[in-house]
């Protein structure tokens, strides 16, 4: 018998087919940014980065410490990583760092023995990151969401140090706070996930204590508290078709945080609910990943859709709408597709809406958006904030069934057991 030839599956199931892909598109990017880099220029929101980082090596002026921020400390830690090769050339600092963290997070994806679905979760990853190209390379959330993915991984094996990993990431931008939690909710180890990520908020709290910053500690919550309903946000999408057909609602800048805001009163009394839904809403999928987890429904699947349900929800009811958050859902949603393949389609294929209408609508239309209030950029926008509401449905419709009782006679183990235990992972079926 002749030995069948390899099929361009076997090819592309190769891990030197992933990193092929992964090398190719940074590669693009870095000669999309290279003119920028060689006029010793920045791109977007790493200006910002590159004047808080060198503002406290040249001035001892430190942001969140000295001064109010709109990030949490650890934010500082990349930025400053960036600045190694100086001012002129921190562009090139924040894309190198950038390349490391992706590249982590797809080596995790392959390398991870538990994981059956790797190398396709890989390849989605690689092609949302360059979907969203221009935020992923441009936002400390690209910092953030690789790191969530290597976080989420090692929650299959070792969720007190997945739960540290997590924990830095929740300290670089809050979002990651909602895998935390999920984390903490469906883990049989949760004592030790609690006591890891506490570890890792003390070491950050000491340091700002340390350096006088007592008073501009949570700074980033207080200003996250002031600020209006986004233009993008997708509850402000009723306020958006009023500014659009001119029915008393106005394109606001807010220029302290330079955003675009809705101002108008549906936009008002919208932005007023949004604190007490946001809360509403994660306290109502905690109860359900908990009444989950004790219907022994298997950890790992309820670790991941509710790690996306969290996160969805912190999207849905938020006053800010930033395109980046979209990184957000591109990790979970690799992880999920990594660990249970097929049964994530539905997300995977969401989320890869979701990315190419946000590059549509930022920063293809956004001018047209935010000055001439263009119609088409505006329904471009509805449909993918329509989309999040609906992945956000999907993740609740998941998660509710998994806490109904199960039939009599049918056991499921943890998917997630204390370390040291004889077996870590439950491997999820096709």
């Amino acid at each position: 018998m002749h030995a069948q030839k390899p099929g361009p599956v076997d090819f592309l199931a190769r891990k030197s087919s992933v990193l092929a892909a992964f090398v190719a598109m940074h590669f693009l990017f870095l000669l999309l940014l290279t003119p920028r880099i060689a006029a010793g220029e920045t791109y977007e929101d790493v200006s910002l980065y590159r004047d808080w980082a060198f503002l406290g090596l040249d001035e001892g002026t430190w942001q969140g410490v000295d001064v109010p921020w709109v990030y949490p400390i650890g934010a500082m830690f990349p930025m400053l990583a960036a600045s190694v090769f100086g001012p002129g050339q921190y562009m090139l600092g924040w894309f190198l760092l950038c390349t490391v963290l992706n590249l982590g997070a797809v080596a995790s994806l392959l390398a991870h023995p538990a994981i059956k679905f790797g190398w396709q979760a890989a390849y989605l990853w690689i092609i949302l990151t360059a979907v969203l190209g221009p935020l992923s390379f441009s936002r400390v959330d690209g910092v953030s969401a690789p790191i969530v993915v290597v976080g989420l991984v090692l929650a299959v094996s070792h969720p007190a140090i997945a739960s540290a990993v997590l924990s830095v990431a929740t300290w670089i931008k809050v979002w990651p706070a909602a895998v935390v939690l999920a984390l903490v909710l469906s883990s049989k180890a949760w004592l030790k996930v609690v006591l890891a990520g506490a570890a890792v908020s003390a070491f950050m709290v000491a340091g700002v204590l340390a350096g006088g910053g007592s008073r501009n500690l949570l700074g980033f919550i207080q200003a996250h508290g002031e600020r209006g309903m986004q233009l993008e946000a997708p509850l402000t999408t009723p306020g958006l078709w009023q500014a659009v057909l001119g029915l008393g609602t106005v394109v606001h800048p807010n220029f302290a945080i330079e955003t675009m805001e809705i101002r108008g009163e549906l936009a008002d009394q919208v932005g007023a609910l949004m604190n007490p839904l946001l809360g509403a809403s994660l306290l109502l999928i905690a109860i359900l990943i908990l009444a989950a987890v004790r219907r022994g429904a298997p950890r790992q699947e309820v670790l991941m859709v509710g790690a996306l349900a969290l996160v969805s929800a912190m999207i849905v009811f938020n006053k800010v709408g930033s395109p980046q958050f979209m990184l957000w859902l591109v990790a979970v949603v690799s992880v999920g597709v990594a660990m249970s393949g097929r049964k994530w389609a539905v997300p995977a294929i969401s989320v890869g809406a979701i990315a190419v209408l946000t590059t549509l609508v930022y920063p293809l239309l956004y001018m047209q958006l935010i000055y001439a209030l263009n119609p088409g950029a505006a329904l471009l926008l509805t449909v993918r904030n329509a989309l999040l509401v609906m992945l956000l449905w999907w993740t609740v419709v998941a998660l509710s069934r998994m806490a109904r009782p199960l039939q009599t006679g049918r056991r499921s183990q943890p998917a997630i057991t204390e370390p040291g235990s004889e077996q870590h992972l439950v491997a999820p079926s096709n």
